[in-house]
C-alpha cells in the first residue's frame, strides 16, 4: 500500500482542502502517516497570504525533499497558485497543482512515475466560475466540523494577495451544502463551521438564493445543534440575515466581523468597502437582536500613512462597541498589492506599540465580556482533555473557551456547564449533564 503525507500551512480552508485531498488518496487506497515519516507521496498545502508564509512554504517544501528523496513531492495551495513557476524551480519538486484541480492530482502522480517529468498543473483561476465540490464526510483530529460553502473573492483590498490566489466569487451548490452537513451530522459532529474565503458573500452569484436562506435550509439538518459561521463581512449582515439569525435555534451567539481599521479615512486606502457609520449601525442593530452575543474581529494596525489620530480612532471604535475579542495584526507589505507600493510605510517600532495597546485591550474586553456569564450554565462541547489529568477543554456557543472536569467520553458532546470562574483566556466551570436536543428536546441526566 502507498502511503501519503500532508502538511498544511495557512487558514481554515487550507486546513479543510486537506482533508478533502485525504479523502482523494484514500479512496486511491493509500495510507496516510505522518509528515516526519518517510512516504511515498507528499503533499504540501502552501500559504500565499503574507511573504512570510511564502517563505515558510518554501522552507516546508524543502525539508520534506531532504529528507525524502526518493518521495514524490506534491506543492498545492494559494502560494502554489500565485507563484508556481518559483516553485518549480525548487529542486526536488515533482507536482504543482494550484487552488483548483486538485482531483488531478493522482492521475499527475501516475504520469510523473512513468515519465519522471517535472509537471506544472496551475491554470488561470480568474477564468474560473464554478466551484470545485471538495467533500469532507469526517475529519481526522476534530470534534467541530468545517464545511466549505464557497471560494474566491471580489474585493480586491489594497492589502490583499487573496483574489490572485483564489480567483472570483464562487458558491456551493445549496443542496451540495445541506447534504454534506447531514453527512457531517451522520459522522457524529454537533456543531458545523461555515468556512470560505468570503464565506459571508455565500449567494452572491447565484439567482434567487442567498446566506439567509442557506441558513434557513441548514436548519432543518436533524441532528445538527450549531451552526457557526467562520466569518462575516458587516455590509453583508443584511436586515433578512441578522433576522434569519434571531429566529435560529442552531446558529450559535458568536459572529467574526472583521473591521481591519475604526478609520474612515484608513478604510479608503484599504479599498473596504463600508464606511464606520455602517458598520456601527449593523453591530447595534445586531447586539439589539441578539443579547449576550460575542463579537470577534481583525484589525490590521500600522497601515501606510496610519496616523496617531487614525489609530486612536480605531481603539475608539473597538471601546464604544464591546468586541469580545481581537485578532491583531501588524500590517506586513505583501509583494504584489498596491499597498506595498504605498509611501507613508509604518515604522515597525510604531506598529509593535499599537498592536500591543490592541491586544491589552482585547484582553480586557474579552475578560468583560466573559464576566457576564459567571455563575451561568452555558452549553461546551469538549474538544481534547487538558493537560491536566481528567480535566476537558472546550468551546461554549458564544466562544468562551471553558474547562471542567470530566470523563473523556465526554468530547464531542453538549455538556451544560456552570461557570464558576471566569477569566480569559480560560474559563473554568462544573460540568452538570449531557443534553440531548435533537431527538425529542429530551435532558438526560448525568452525575458529574
Amino acid at each position: 500500500m502507498s502511503t501519503v503525507a500532508f502538511h498544511t500551512l495557512g487558514c481554515k480552508v487550507n486546513h479543510y482542502e486537506t482533508e478533502a485531498i485525504w479523502q482523494l488518496f484514500k479512496e486511491a487506497d493509500y495510507e496516510r502517516v505522518d509528515f516526519e515519516q518517510n512516504a511515498d507521496v507528499f503533499v504540501i498545502n502552501t500559504c500565499t497570504v503574507t511573504n512570510t508564509g511564502d517563505k515558510k512554504s518554501r522552507q516546508i517544501i524543502r525539508r520534506a525533499i531532504r529528507q525524502n528523496p526518493e518521495a514524490v513531492i506534491c506543492v498545492t495551495g494559494c502560494y502554489a497558485q500565485t507563484s508556481s513557476a518559483e516553485i518549480m524551480e525548487i529542486p526536488g519538486v515533482d507536482i504543482v497543482v494550484g487552488t483548483q484541480d486538485r482531483h488531478k492530482l493522482l492521475s499527475y502522480i501516475d504520469e510523473f512515475q512513468q515519465e519522471r517529468q517535472p509537471i506544472n498543473g496551475v491554470s488561470n483561476i480568474m477564468k474560473n466560475r464554478t466551484y470545485e465540490e471538495l467533500d469532507v464526510p469526517y475529519f481526522t483530529d476534530r470534534t467541530r466540523a468545517s464545511l466549505k460553502i464557497q471560494e474566491g473573492c471580489n474585493n480586491f483590498c489594497t492589502f490583499c494577495i487573496i483574489p490572485w490566489a483564489r480567483g472570483l466569487m464562487r458558491s456551493r451548490d445549496p443542496q451540495k451544502v445541506v447534504e454534506q452537513a447531514t453527512q457531517l451530522v451522520q459522522s457524529g459532529y454537533k456543531e458545523i463551521v461555515l468556512t470560505g474565503i468570503h464565506t459571508g458573500g455565500y449567494g452572491q452569484d447565484l439567482k434567487d438564493y442567498n446566506l439567509a436562506q442557506l441558513l434557513c435550509d441548514l436548519e432543518t439538518v436533524e441532528g445538527l445543534e450549531r451552526i457557526r459561521i467562520s466569518s462575516i463581512e458587516a455590509s453583508q449582515l443584511t436586515d433578512e440575515v441578522i433576522d434569519v439569525l434571531q429566529h435560529s435555534s442552531k446558529v450559535v451567539r458568536h459572529l467574526h466581523i472583521p473591521l481591519q481599521s475604526g478609520s474612515d479615512t484608513v478604510l479608503k486606502r484599504m479599498r473596504r468597502k463600508y464606511s464606520m457609520a455602517h458598520f456601527s449601525e449593523r453591530i447595534k442593530k445586531l447586539h439589539a437582536a441578539l443579547p449576550g452575543l460575542a463579537v470577534t474581529s481583525d484589525v490590521i494596525v500600522g497601515f501606510p500613512g496610519e496616523t496617531e489620530a487614525e489609530f486612536q480612532e480605531t481603539y475608539d471604535f473597538i471601546v464604544e462597541h464591546q468586541f469580545s475579542e481581537l485578532h491583531v495584526f501588524p500590517y506586513s507589505p505583501r509583494i504584489g498589492t498596491p499597498a506595498a507600493r504605498m509611501d507613508d510605510q509604518i515604522d515597525e517600532e510604531v506598529k509593535n506599540e499599537r498592536v500591543h495597546k490592541l491586544i491589552e485591550l482585547s484582553n480586557q474586553l474579552a475578560k468583560t465580556y466573559a464576566s457576564q456569564f459567571e455563575h451561568d450554565v452555558l452549553e461546551v462541547i469538549p474538544e481534547e482533555k487538558s493537560a491536566q489529568d481528567g480535566v476537558l477543554v472546550g468551546y461554549a456557543d458564544n466562544y468562551m473557551k471553558v474547562e471542567f472536569a470530566g470523563d473523556a467520553s465526554l468530547i464531542g458532546e453538549i455538556c451544560k456547564v456552570k461557570i464558576d470562574t471566569v477569566g480569559y483566556p480560560i474559563n473554568y466551570g462544573t460540568f452538570l449533564r449531557t443534553v440531548e436536543h435533537a431527538n425529542n428536546q429530551s435532558e438526560i441526566e448525568v452525575l458529574a
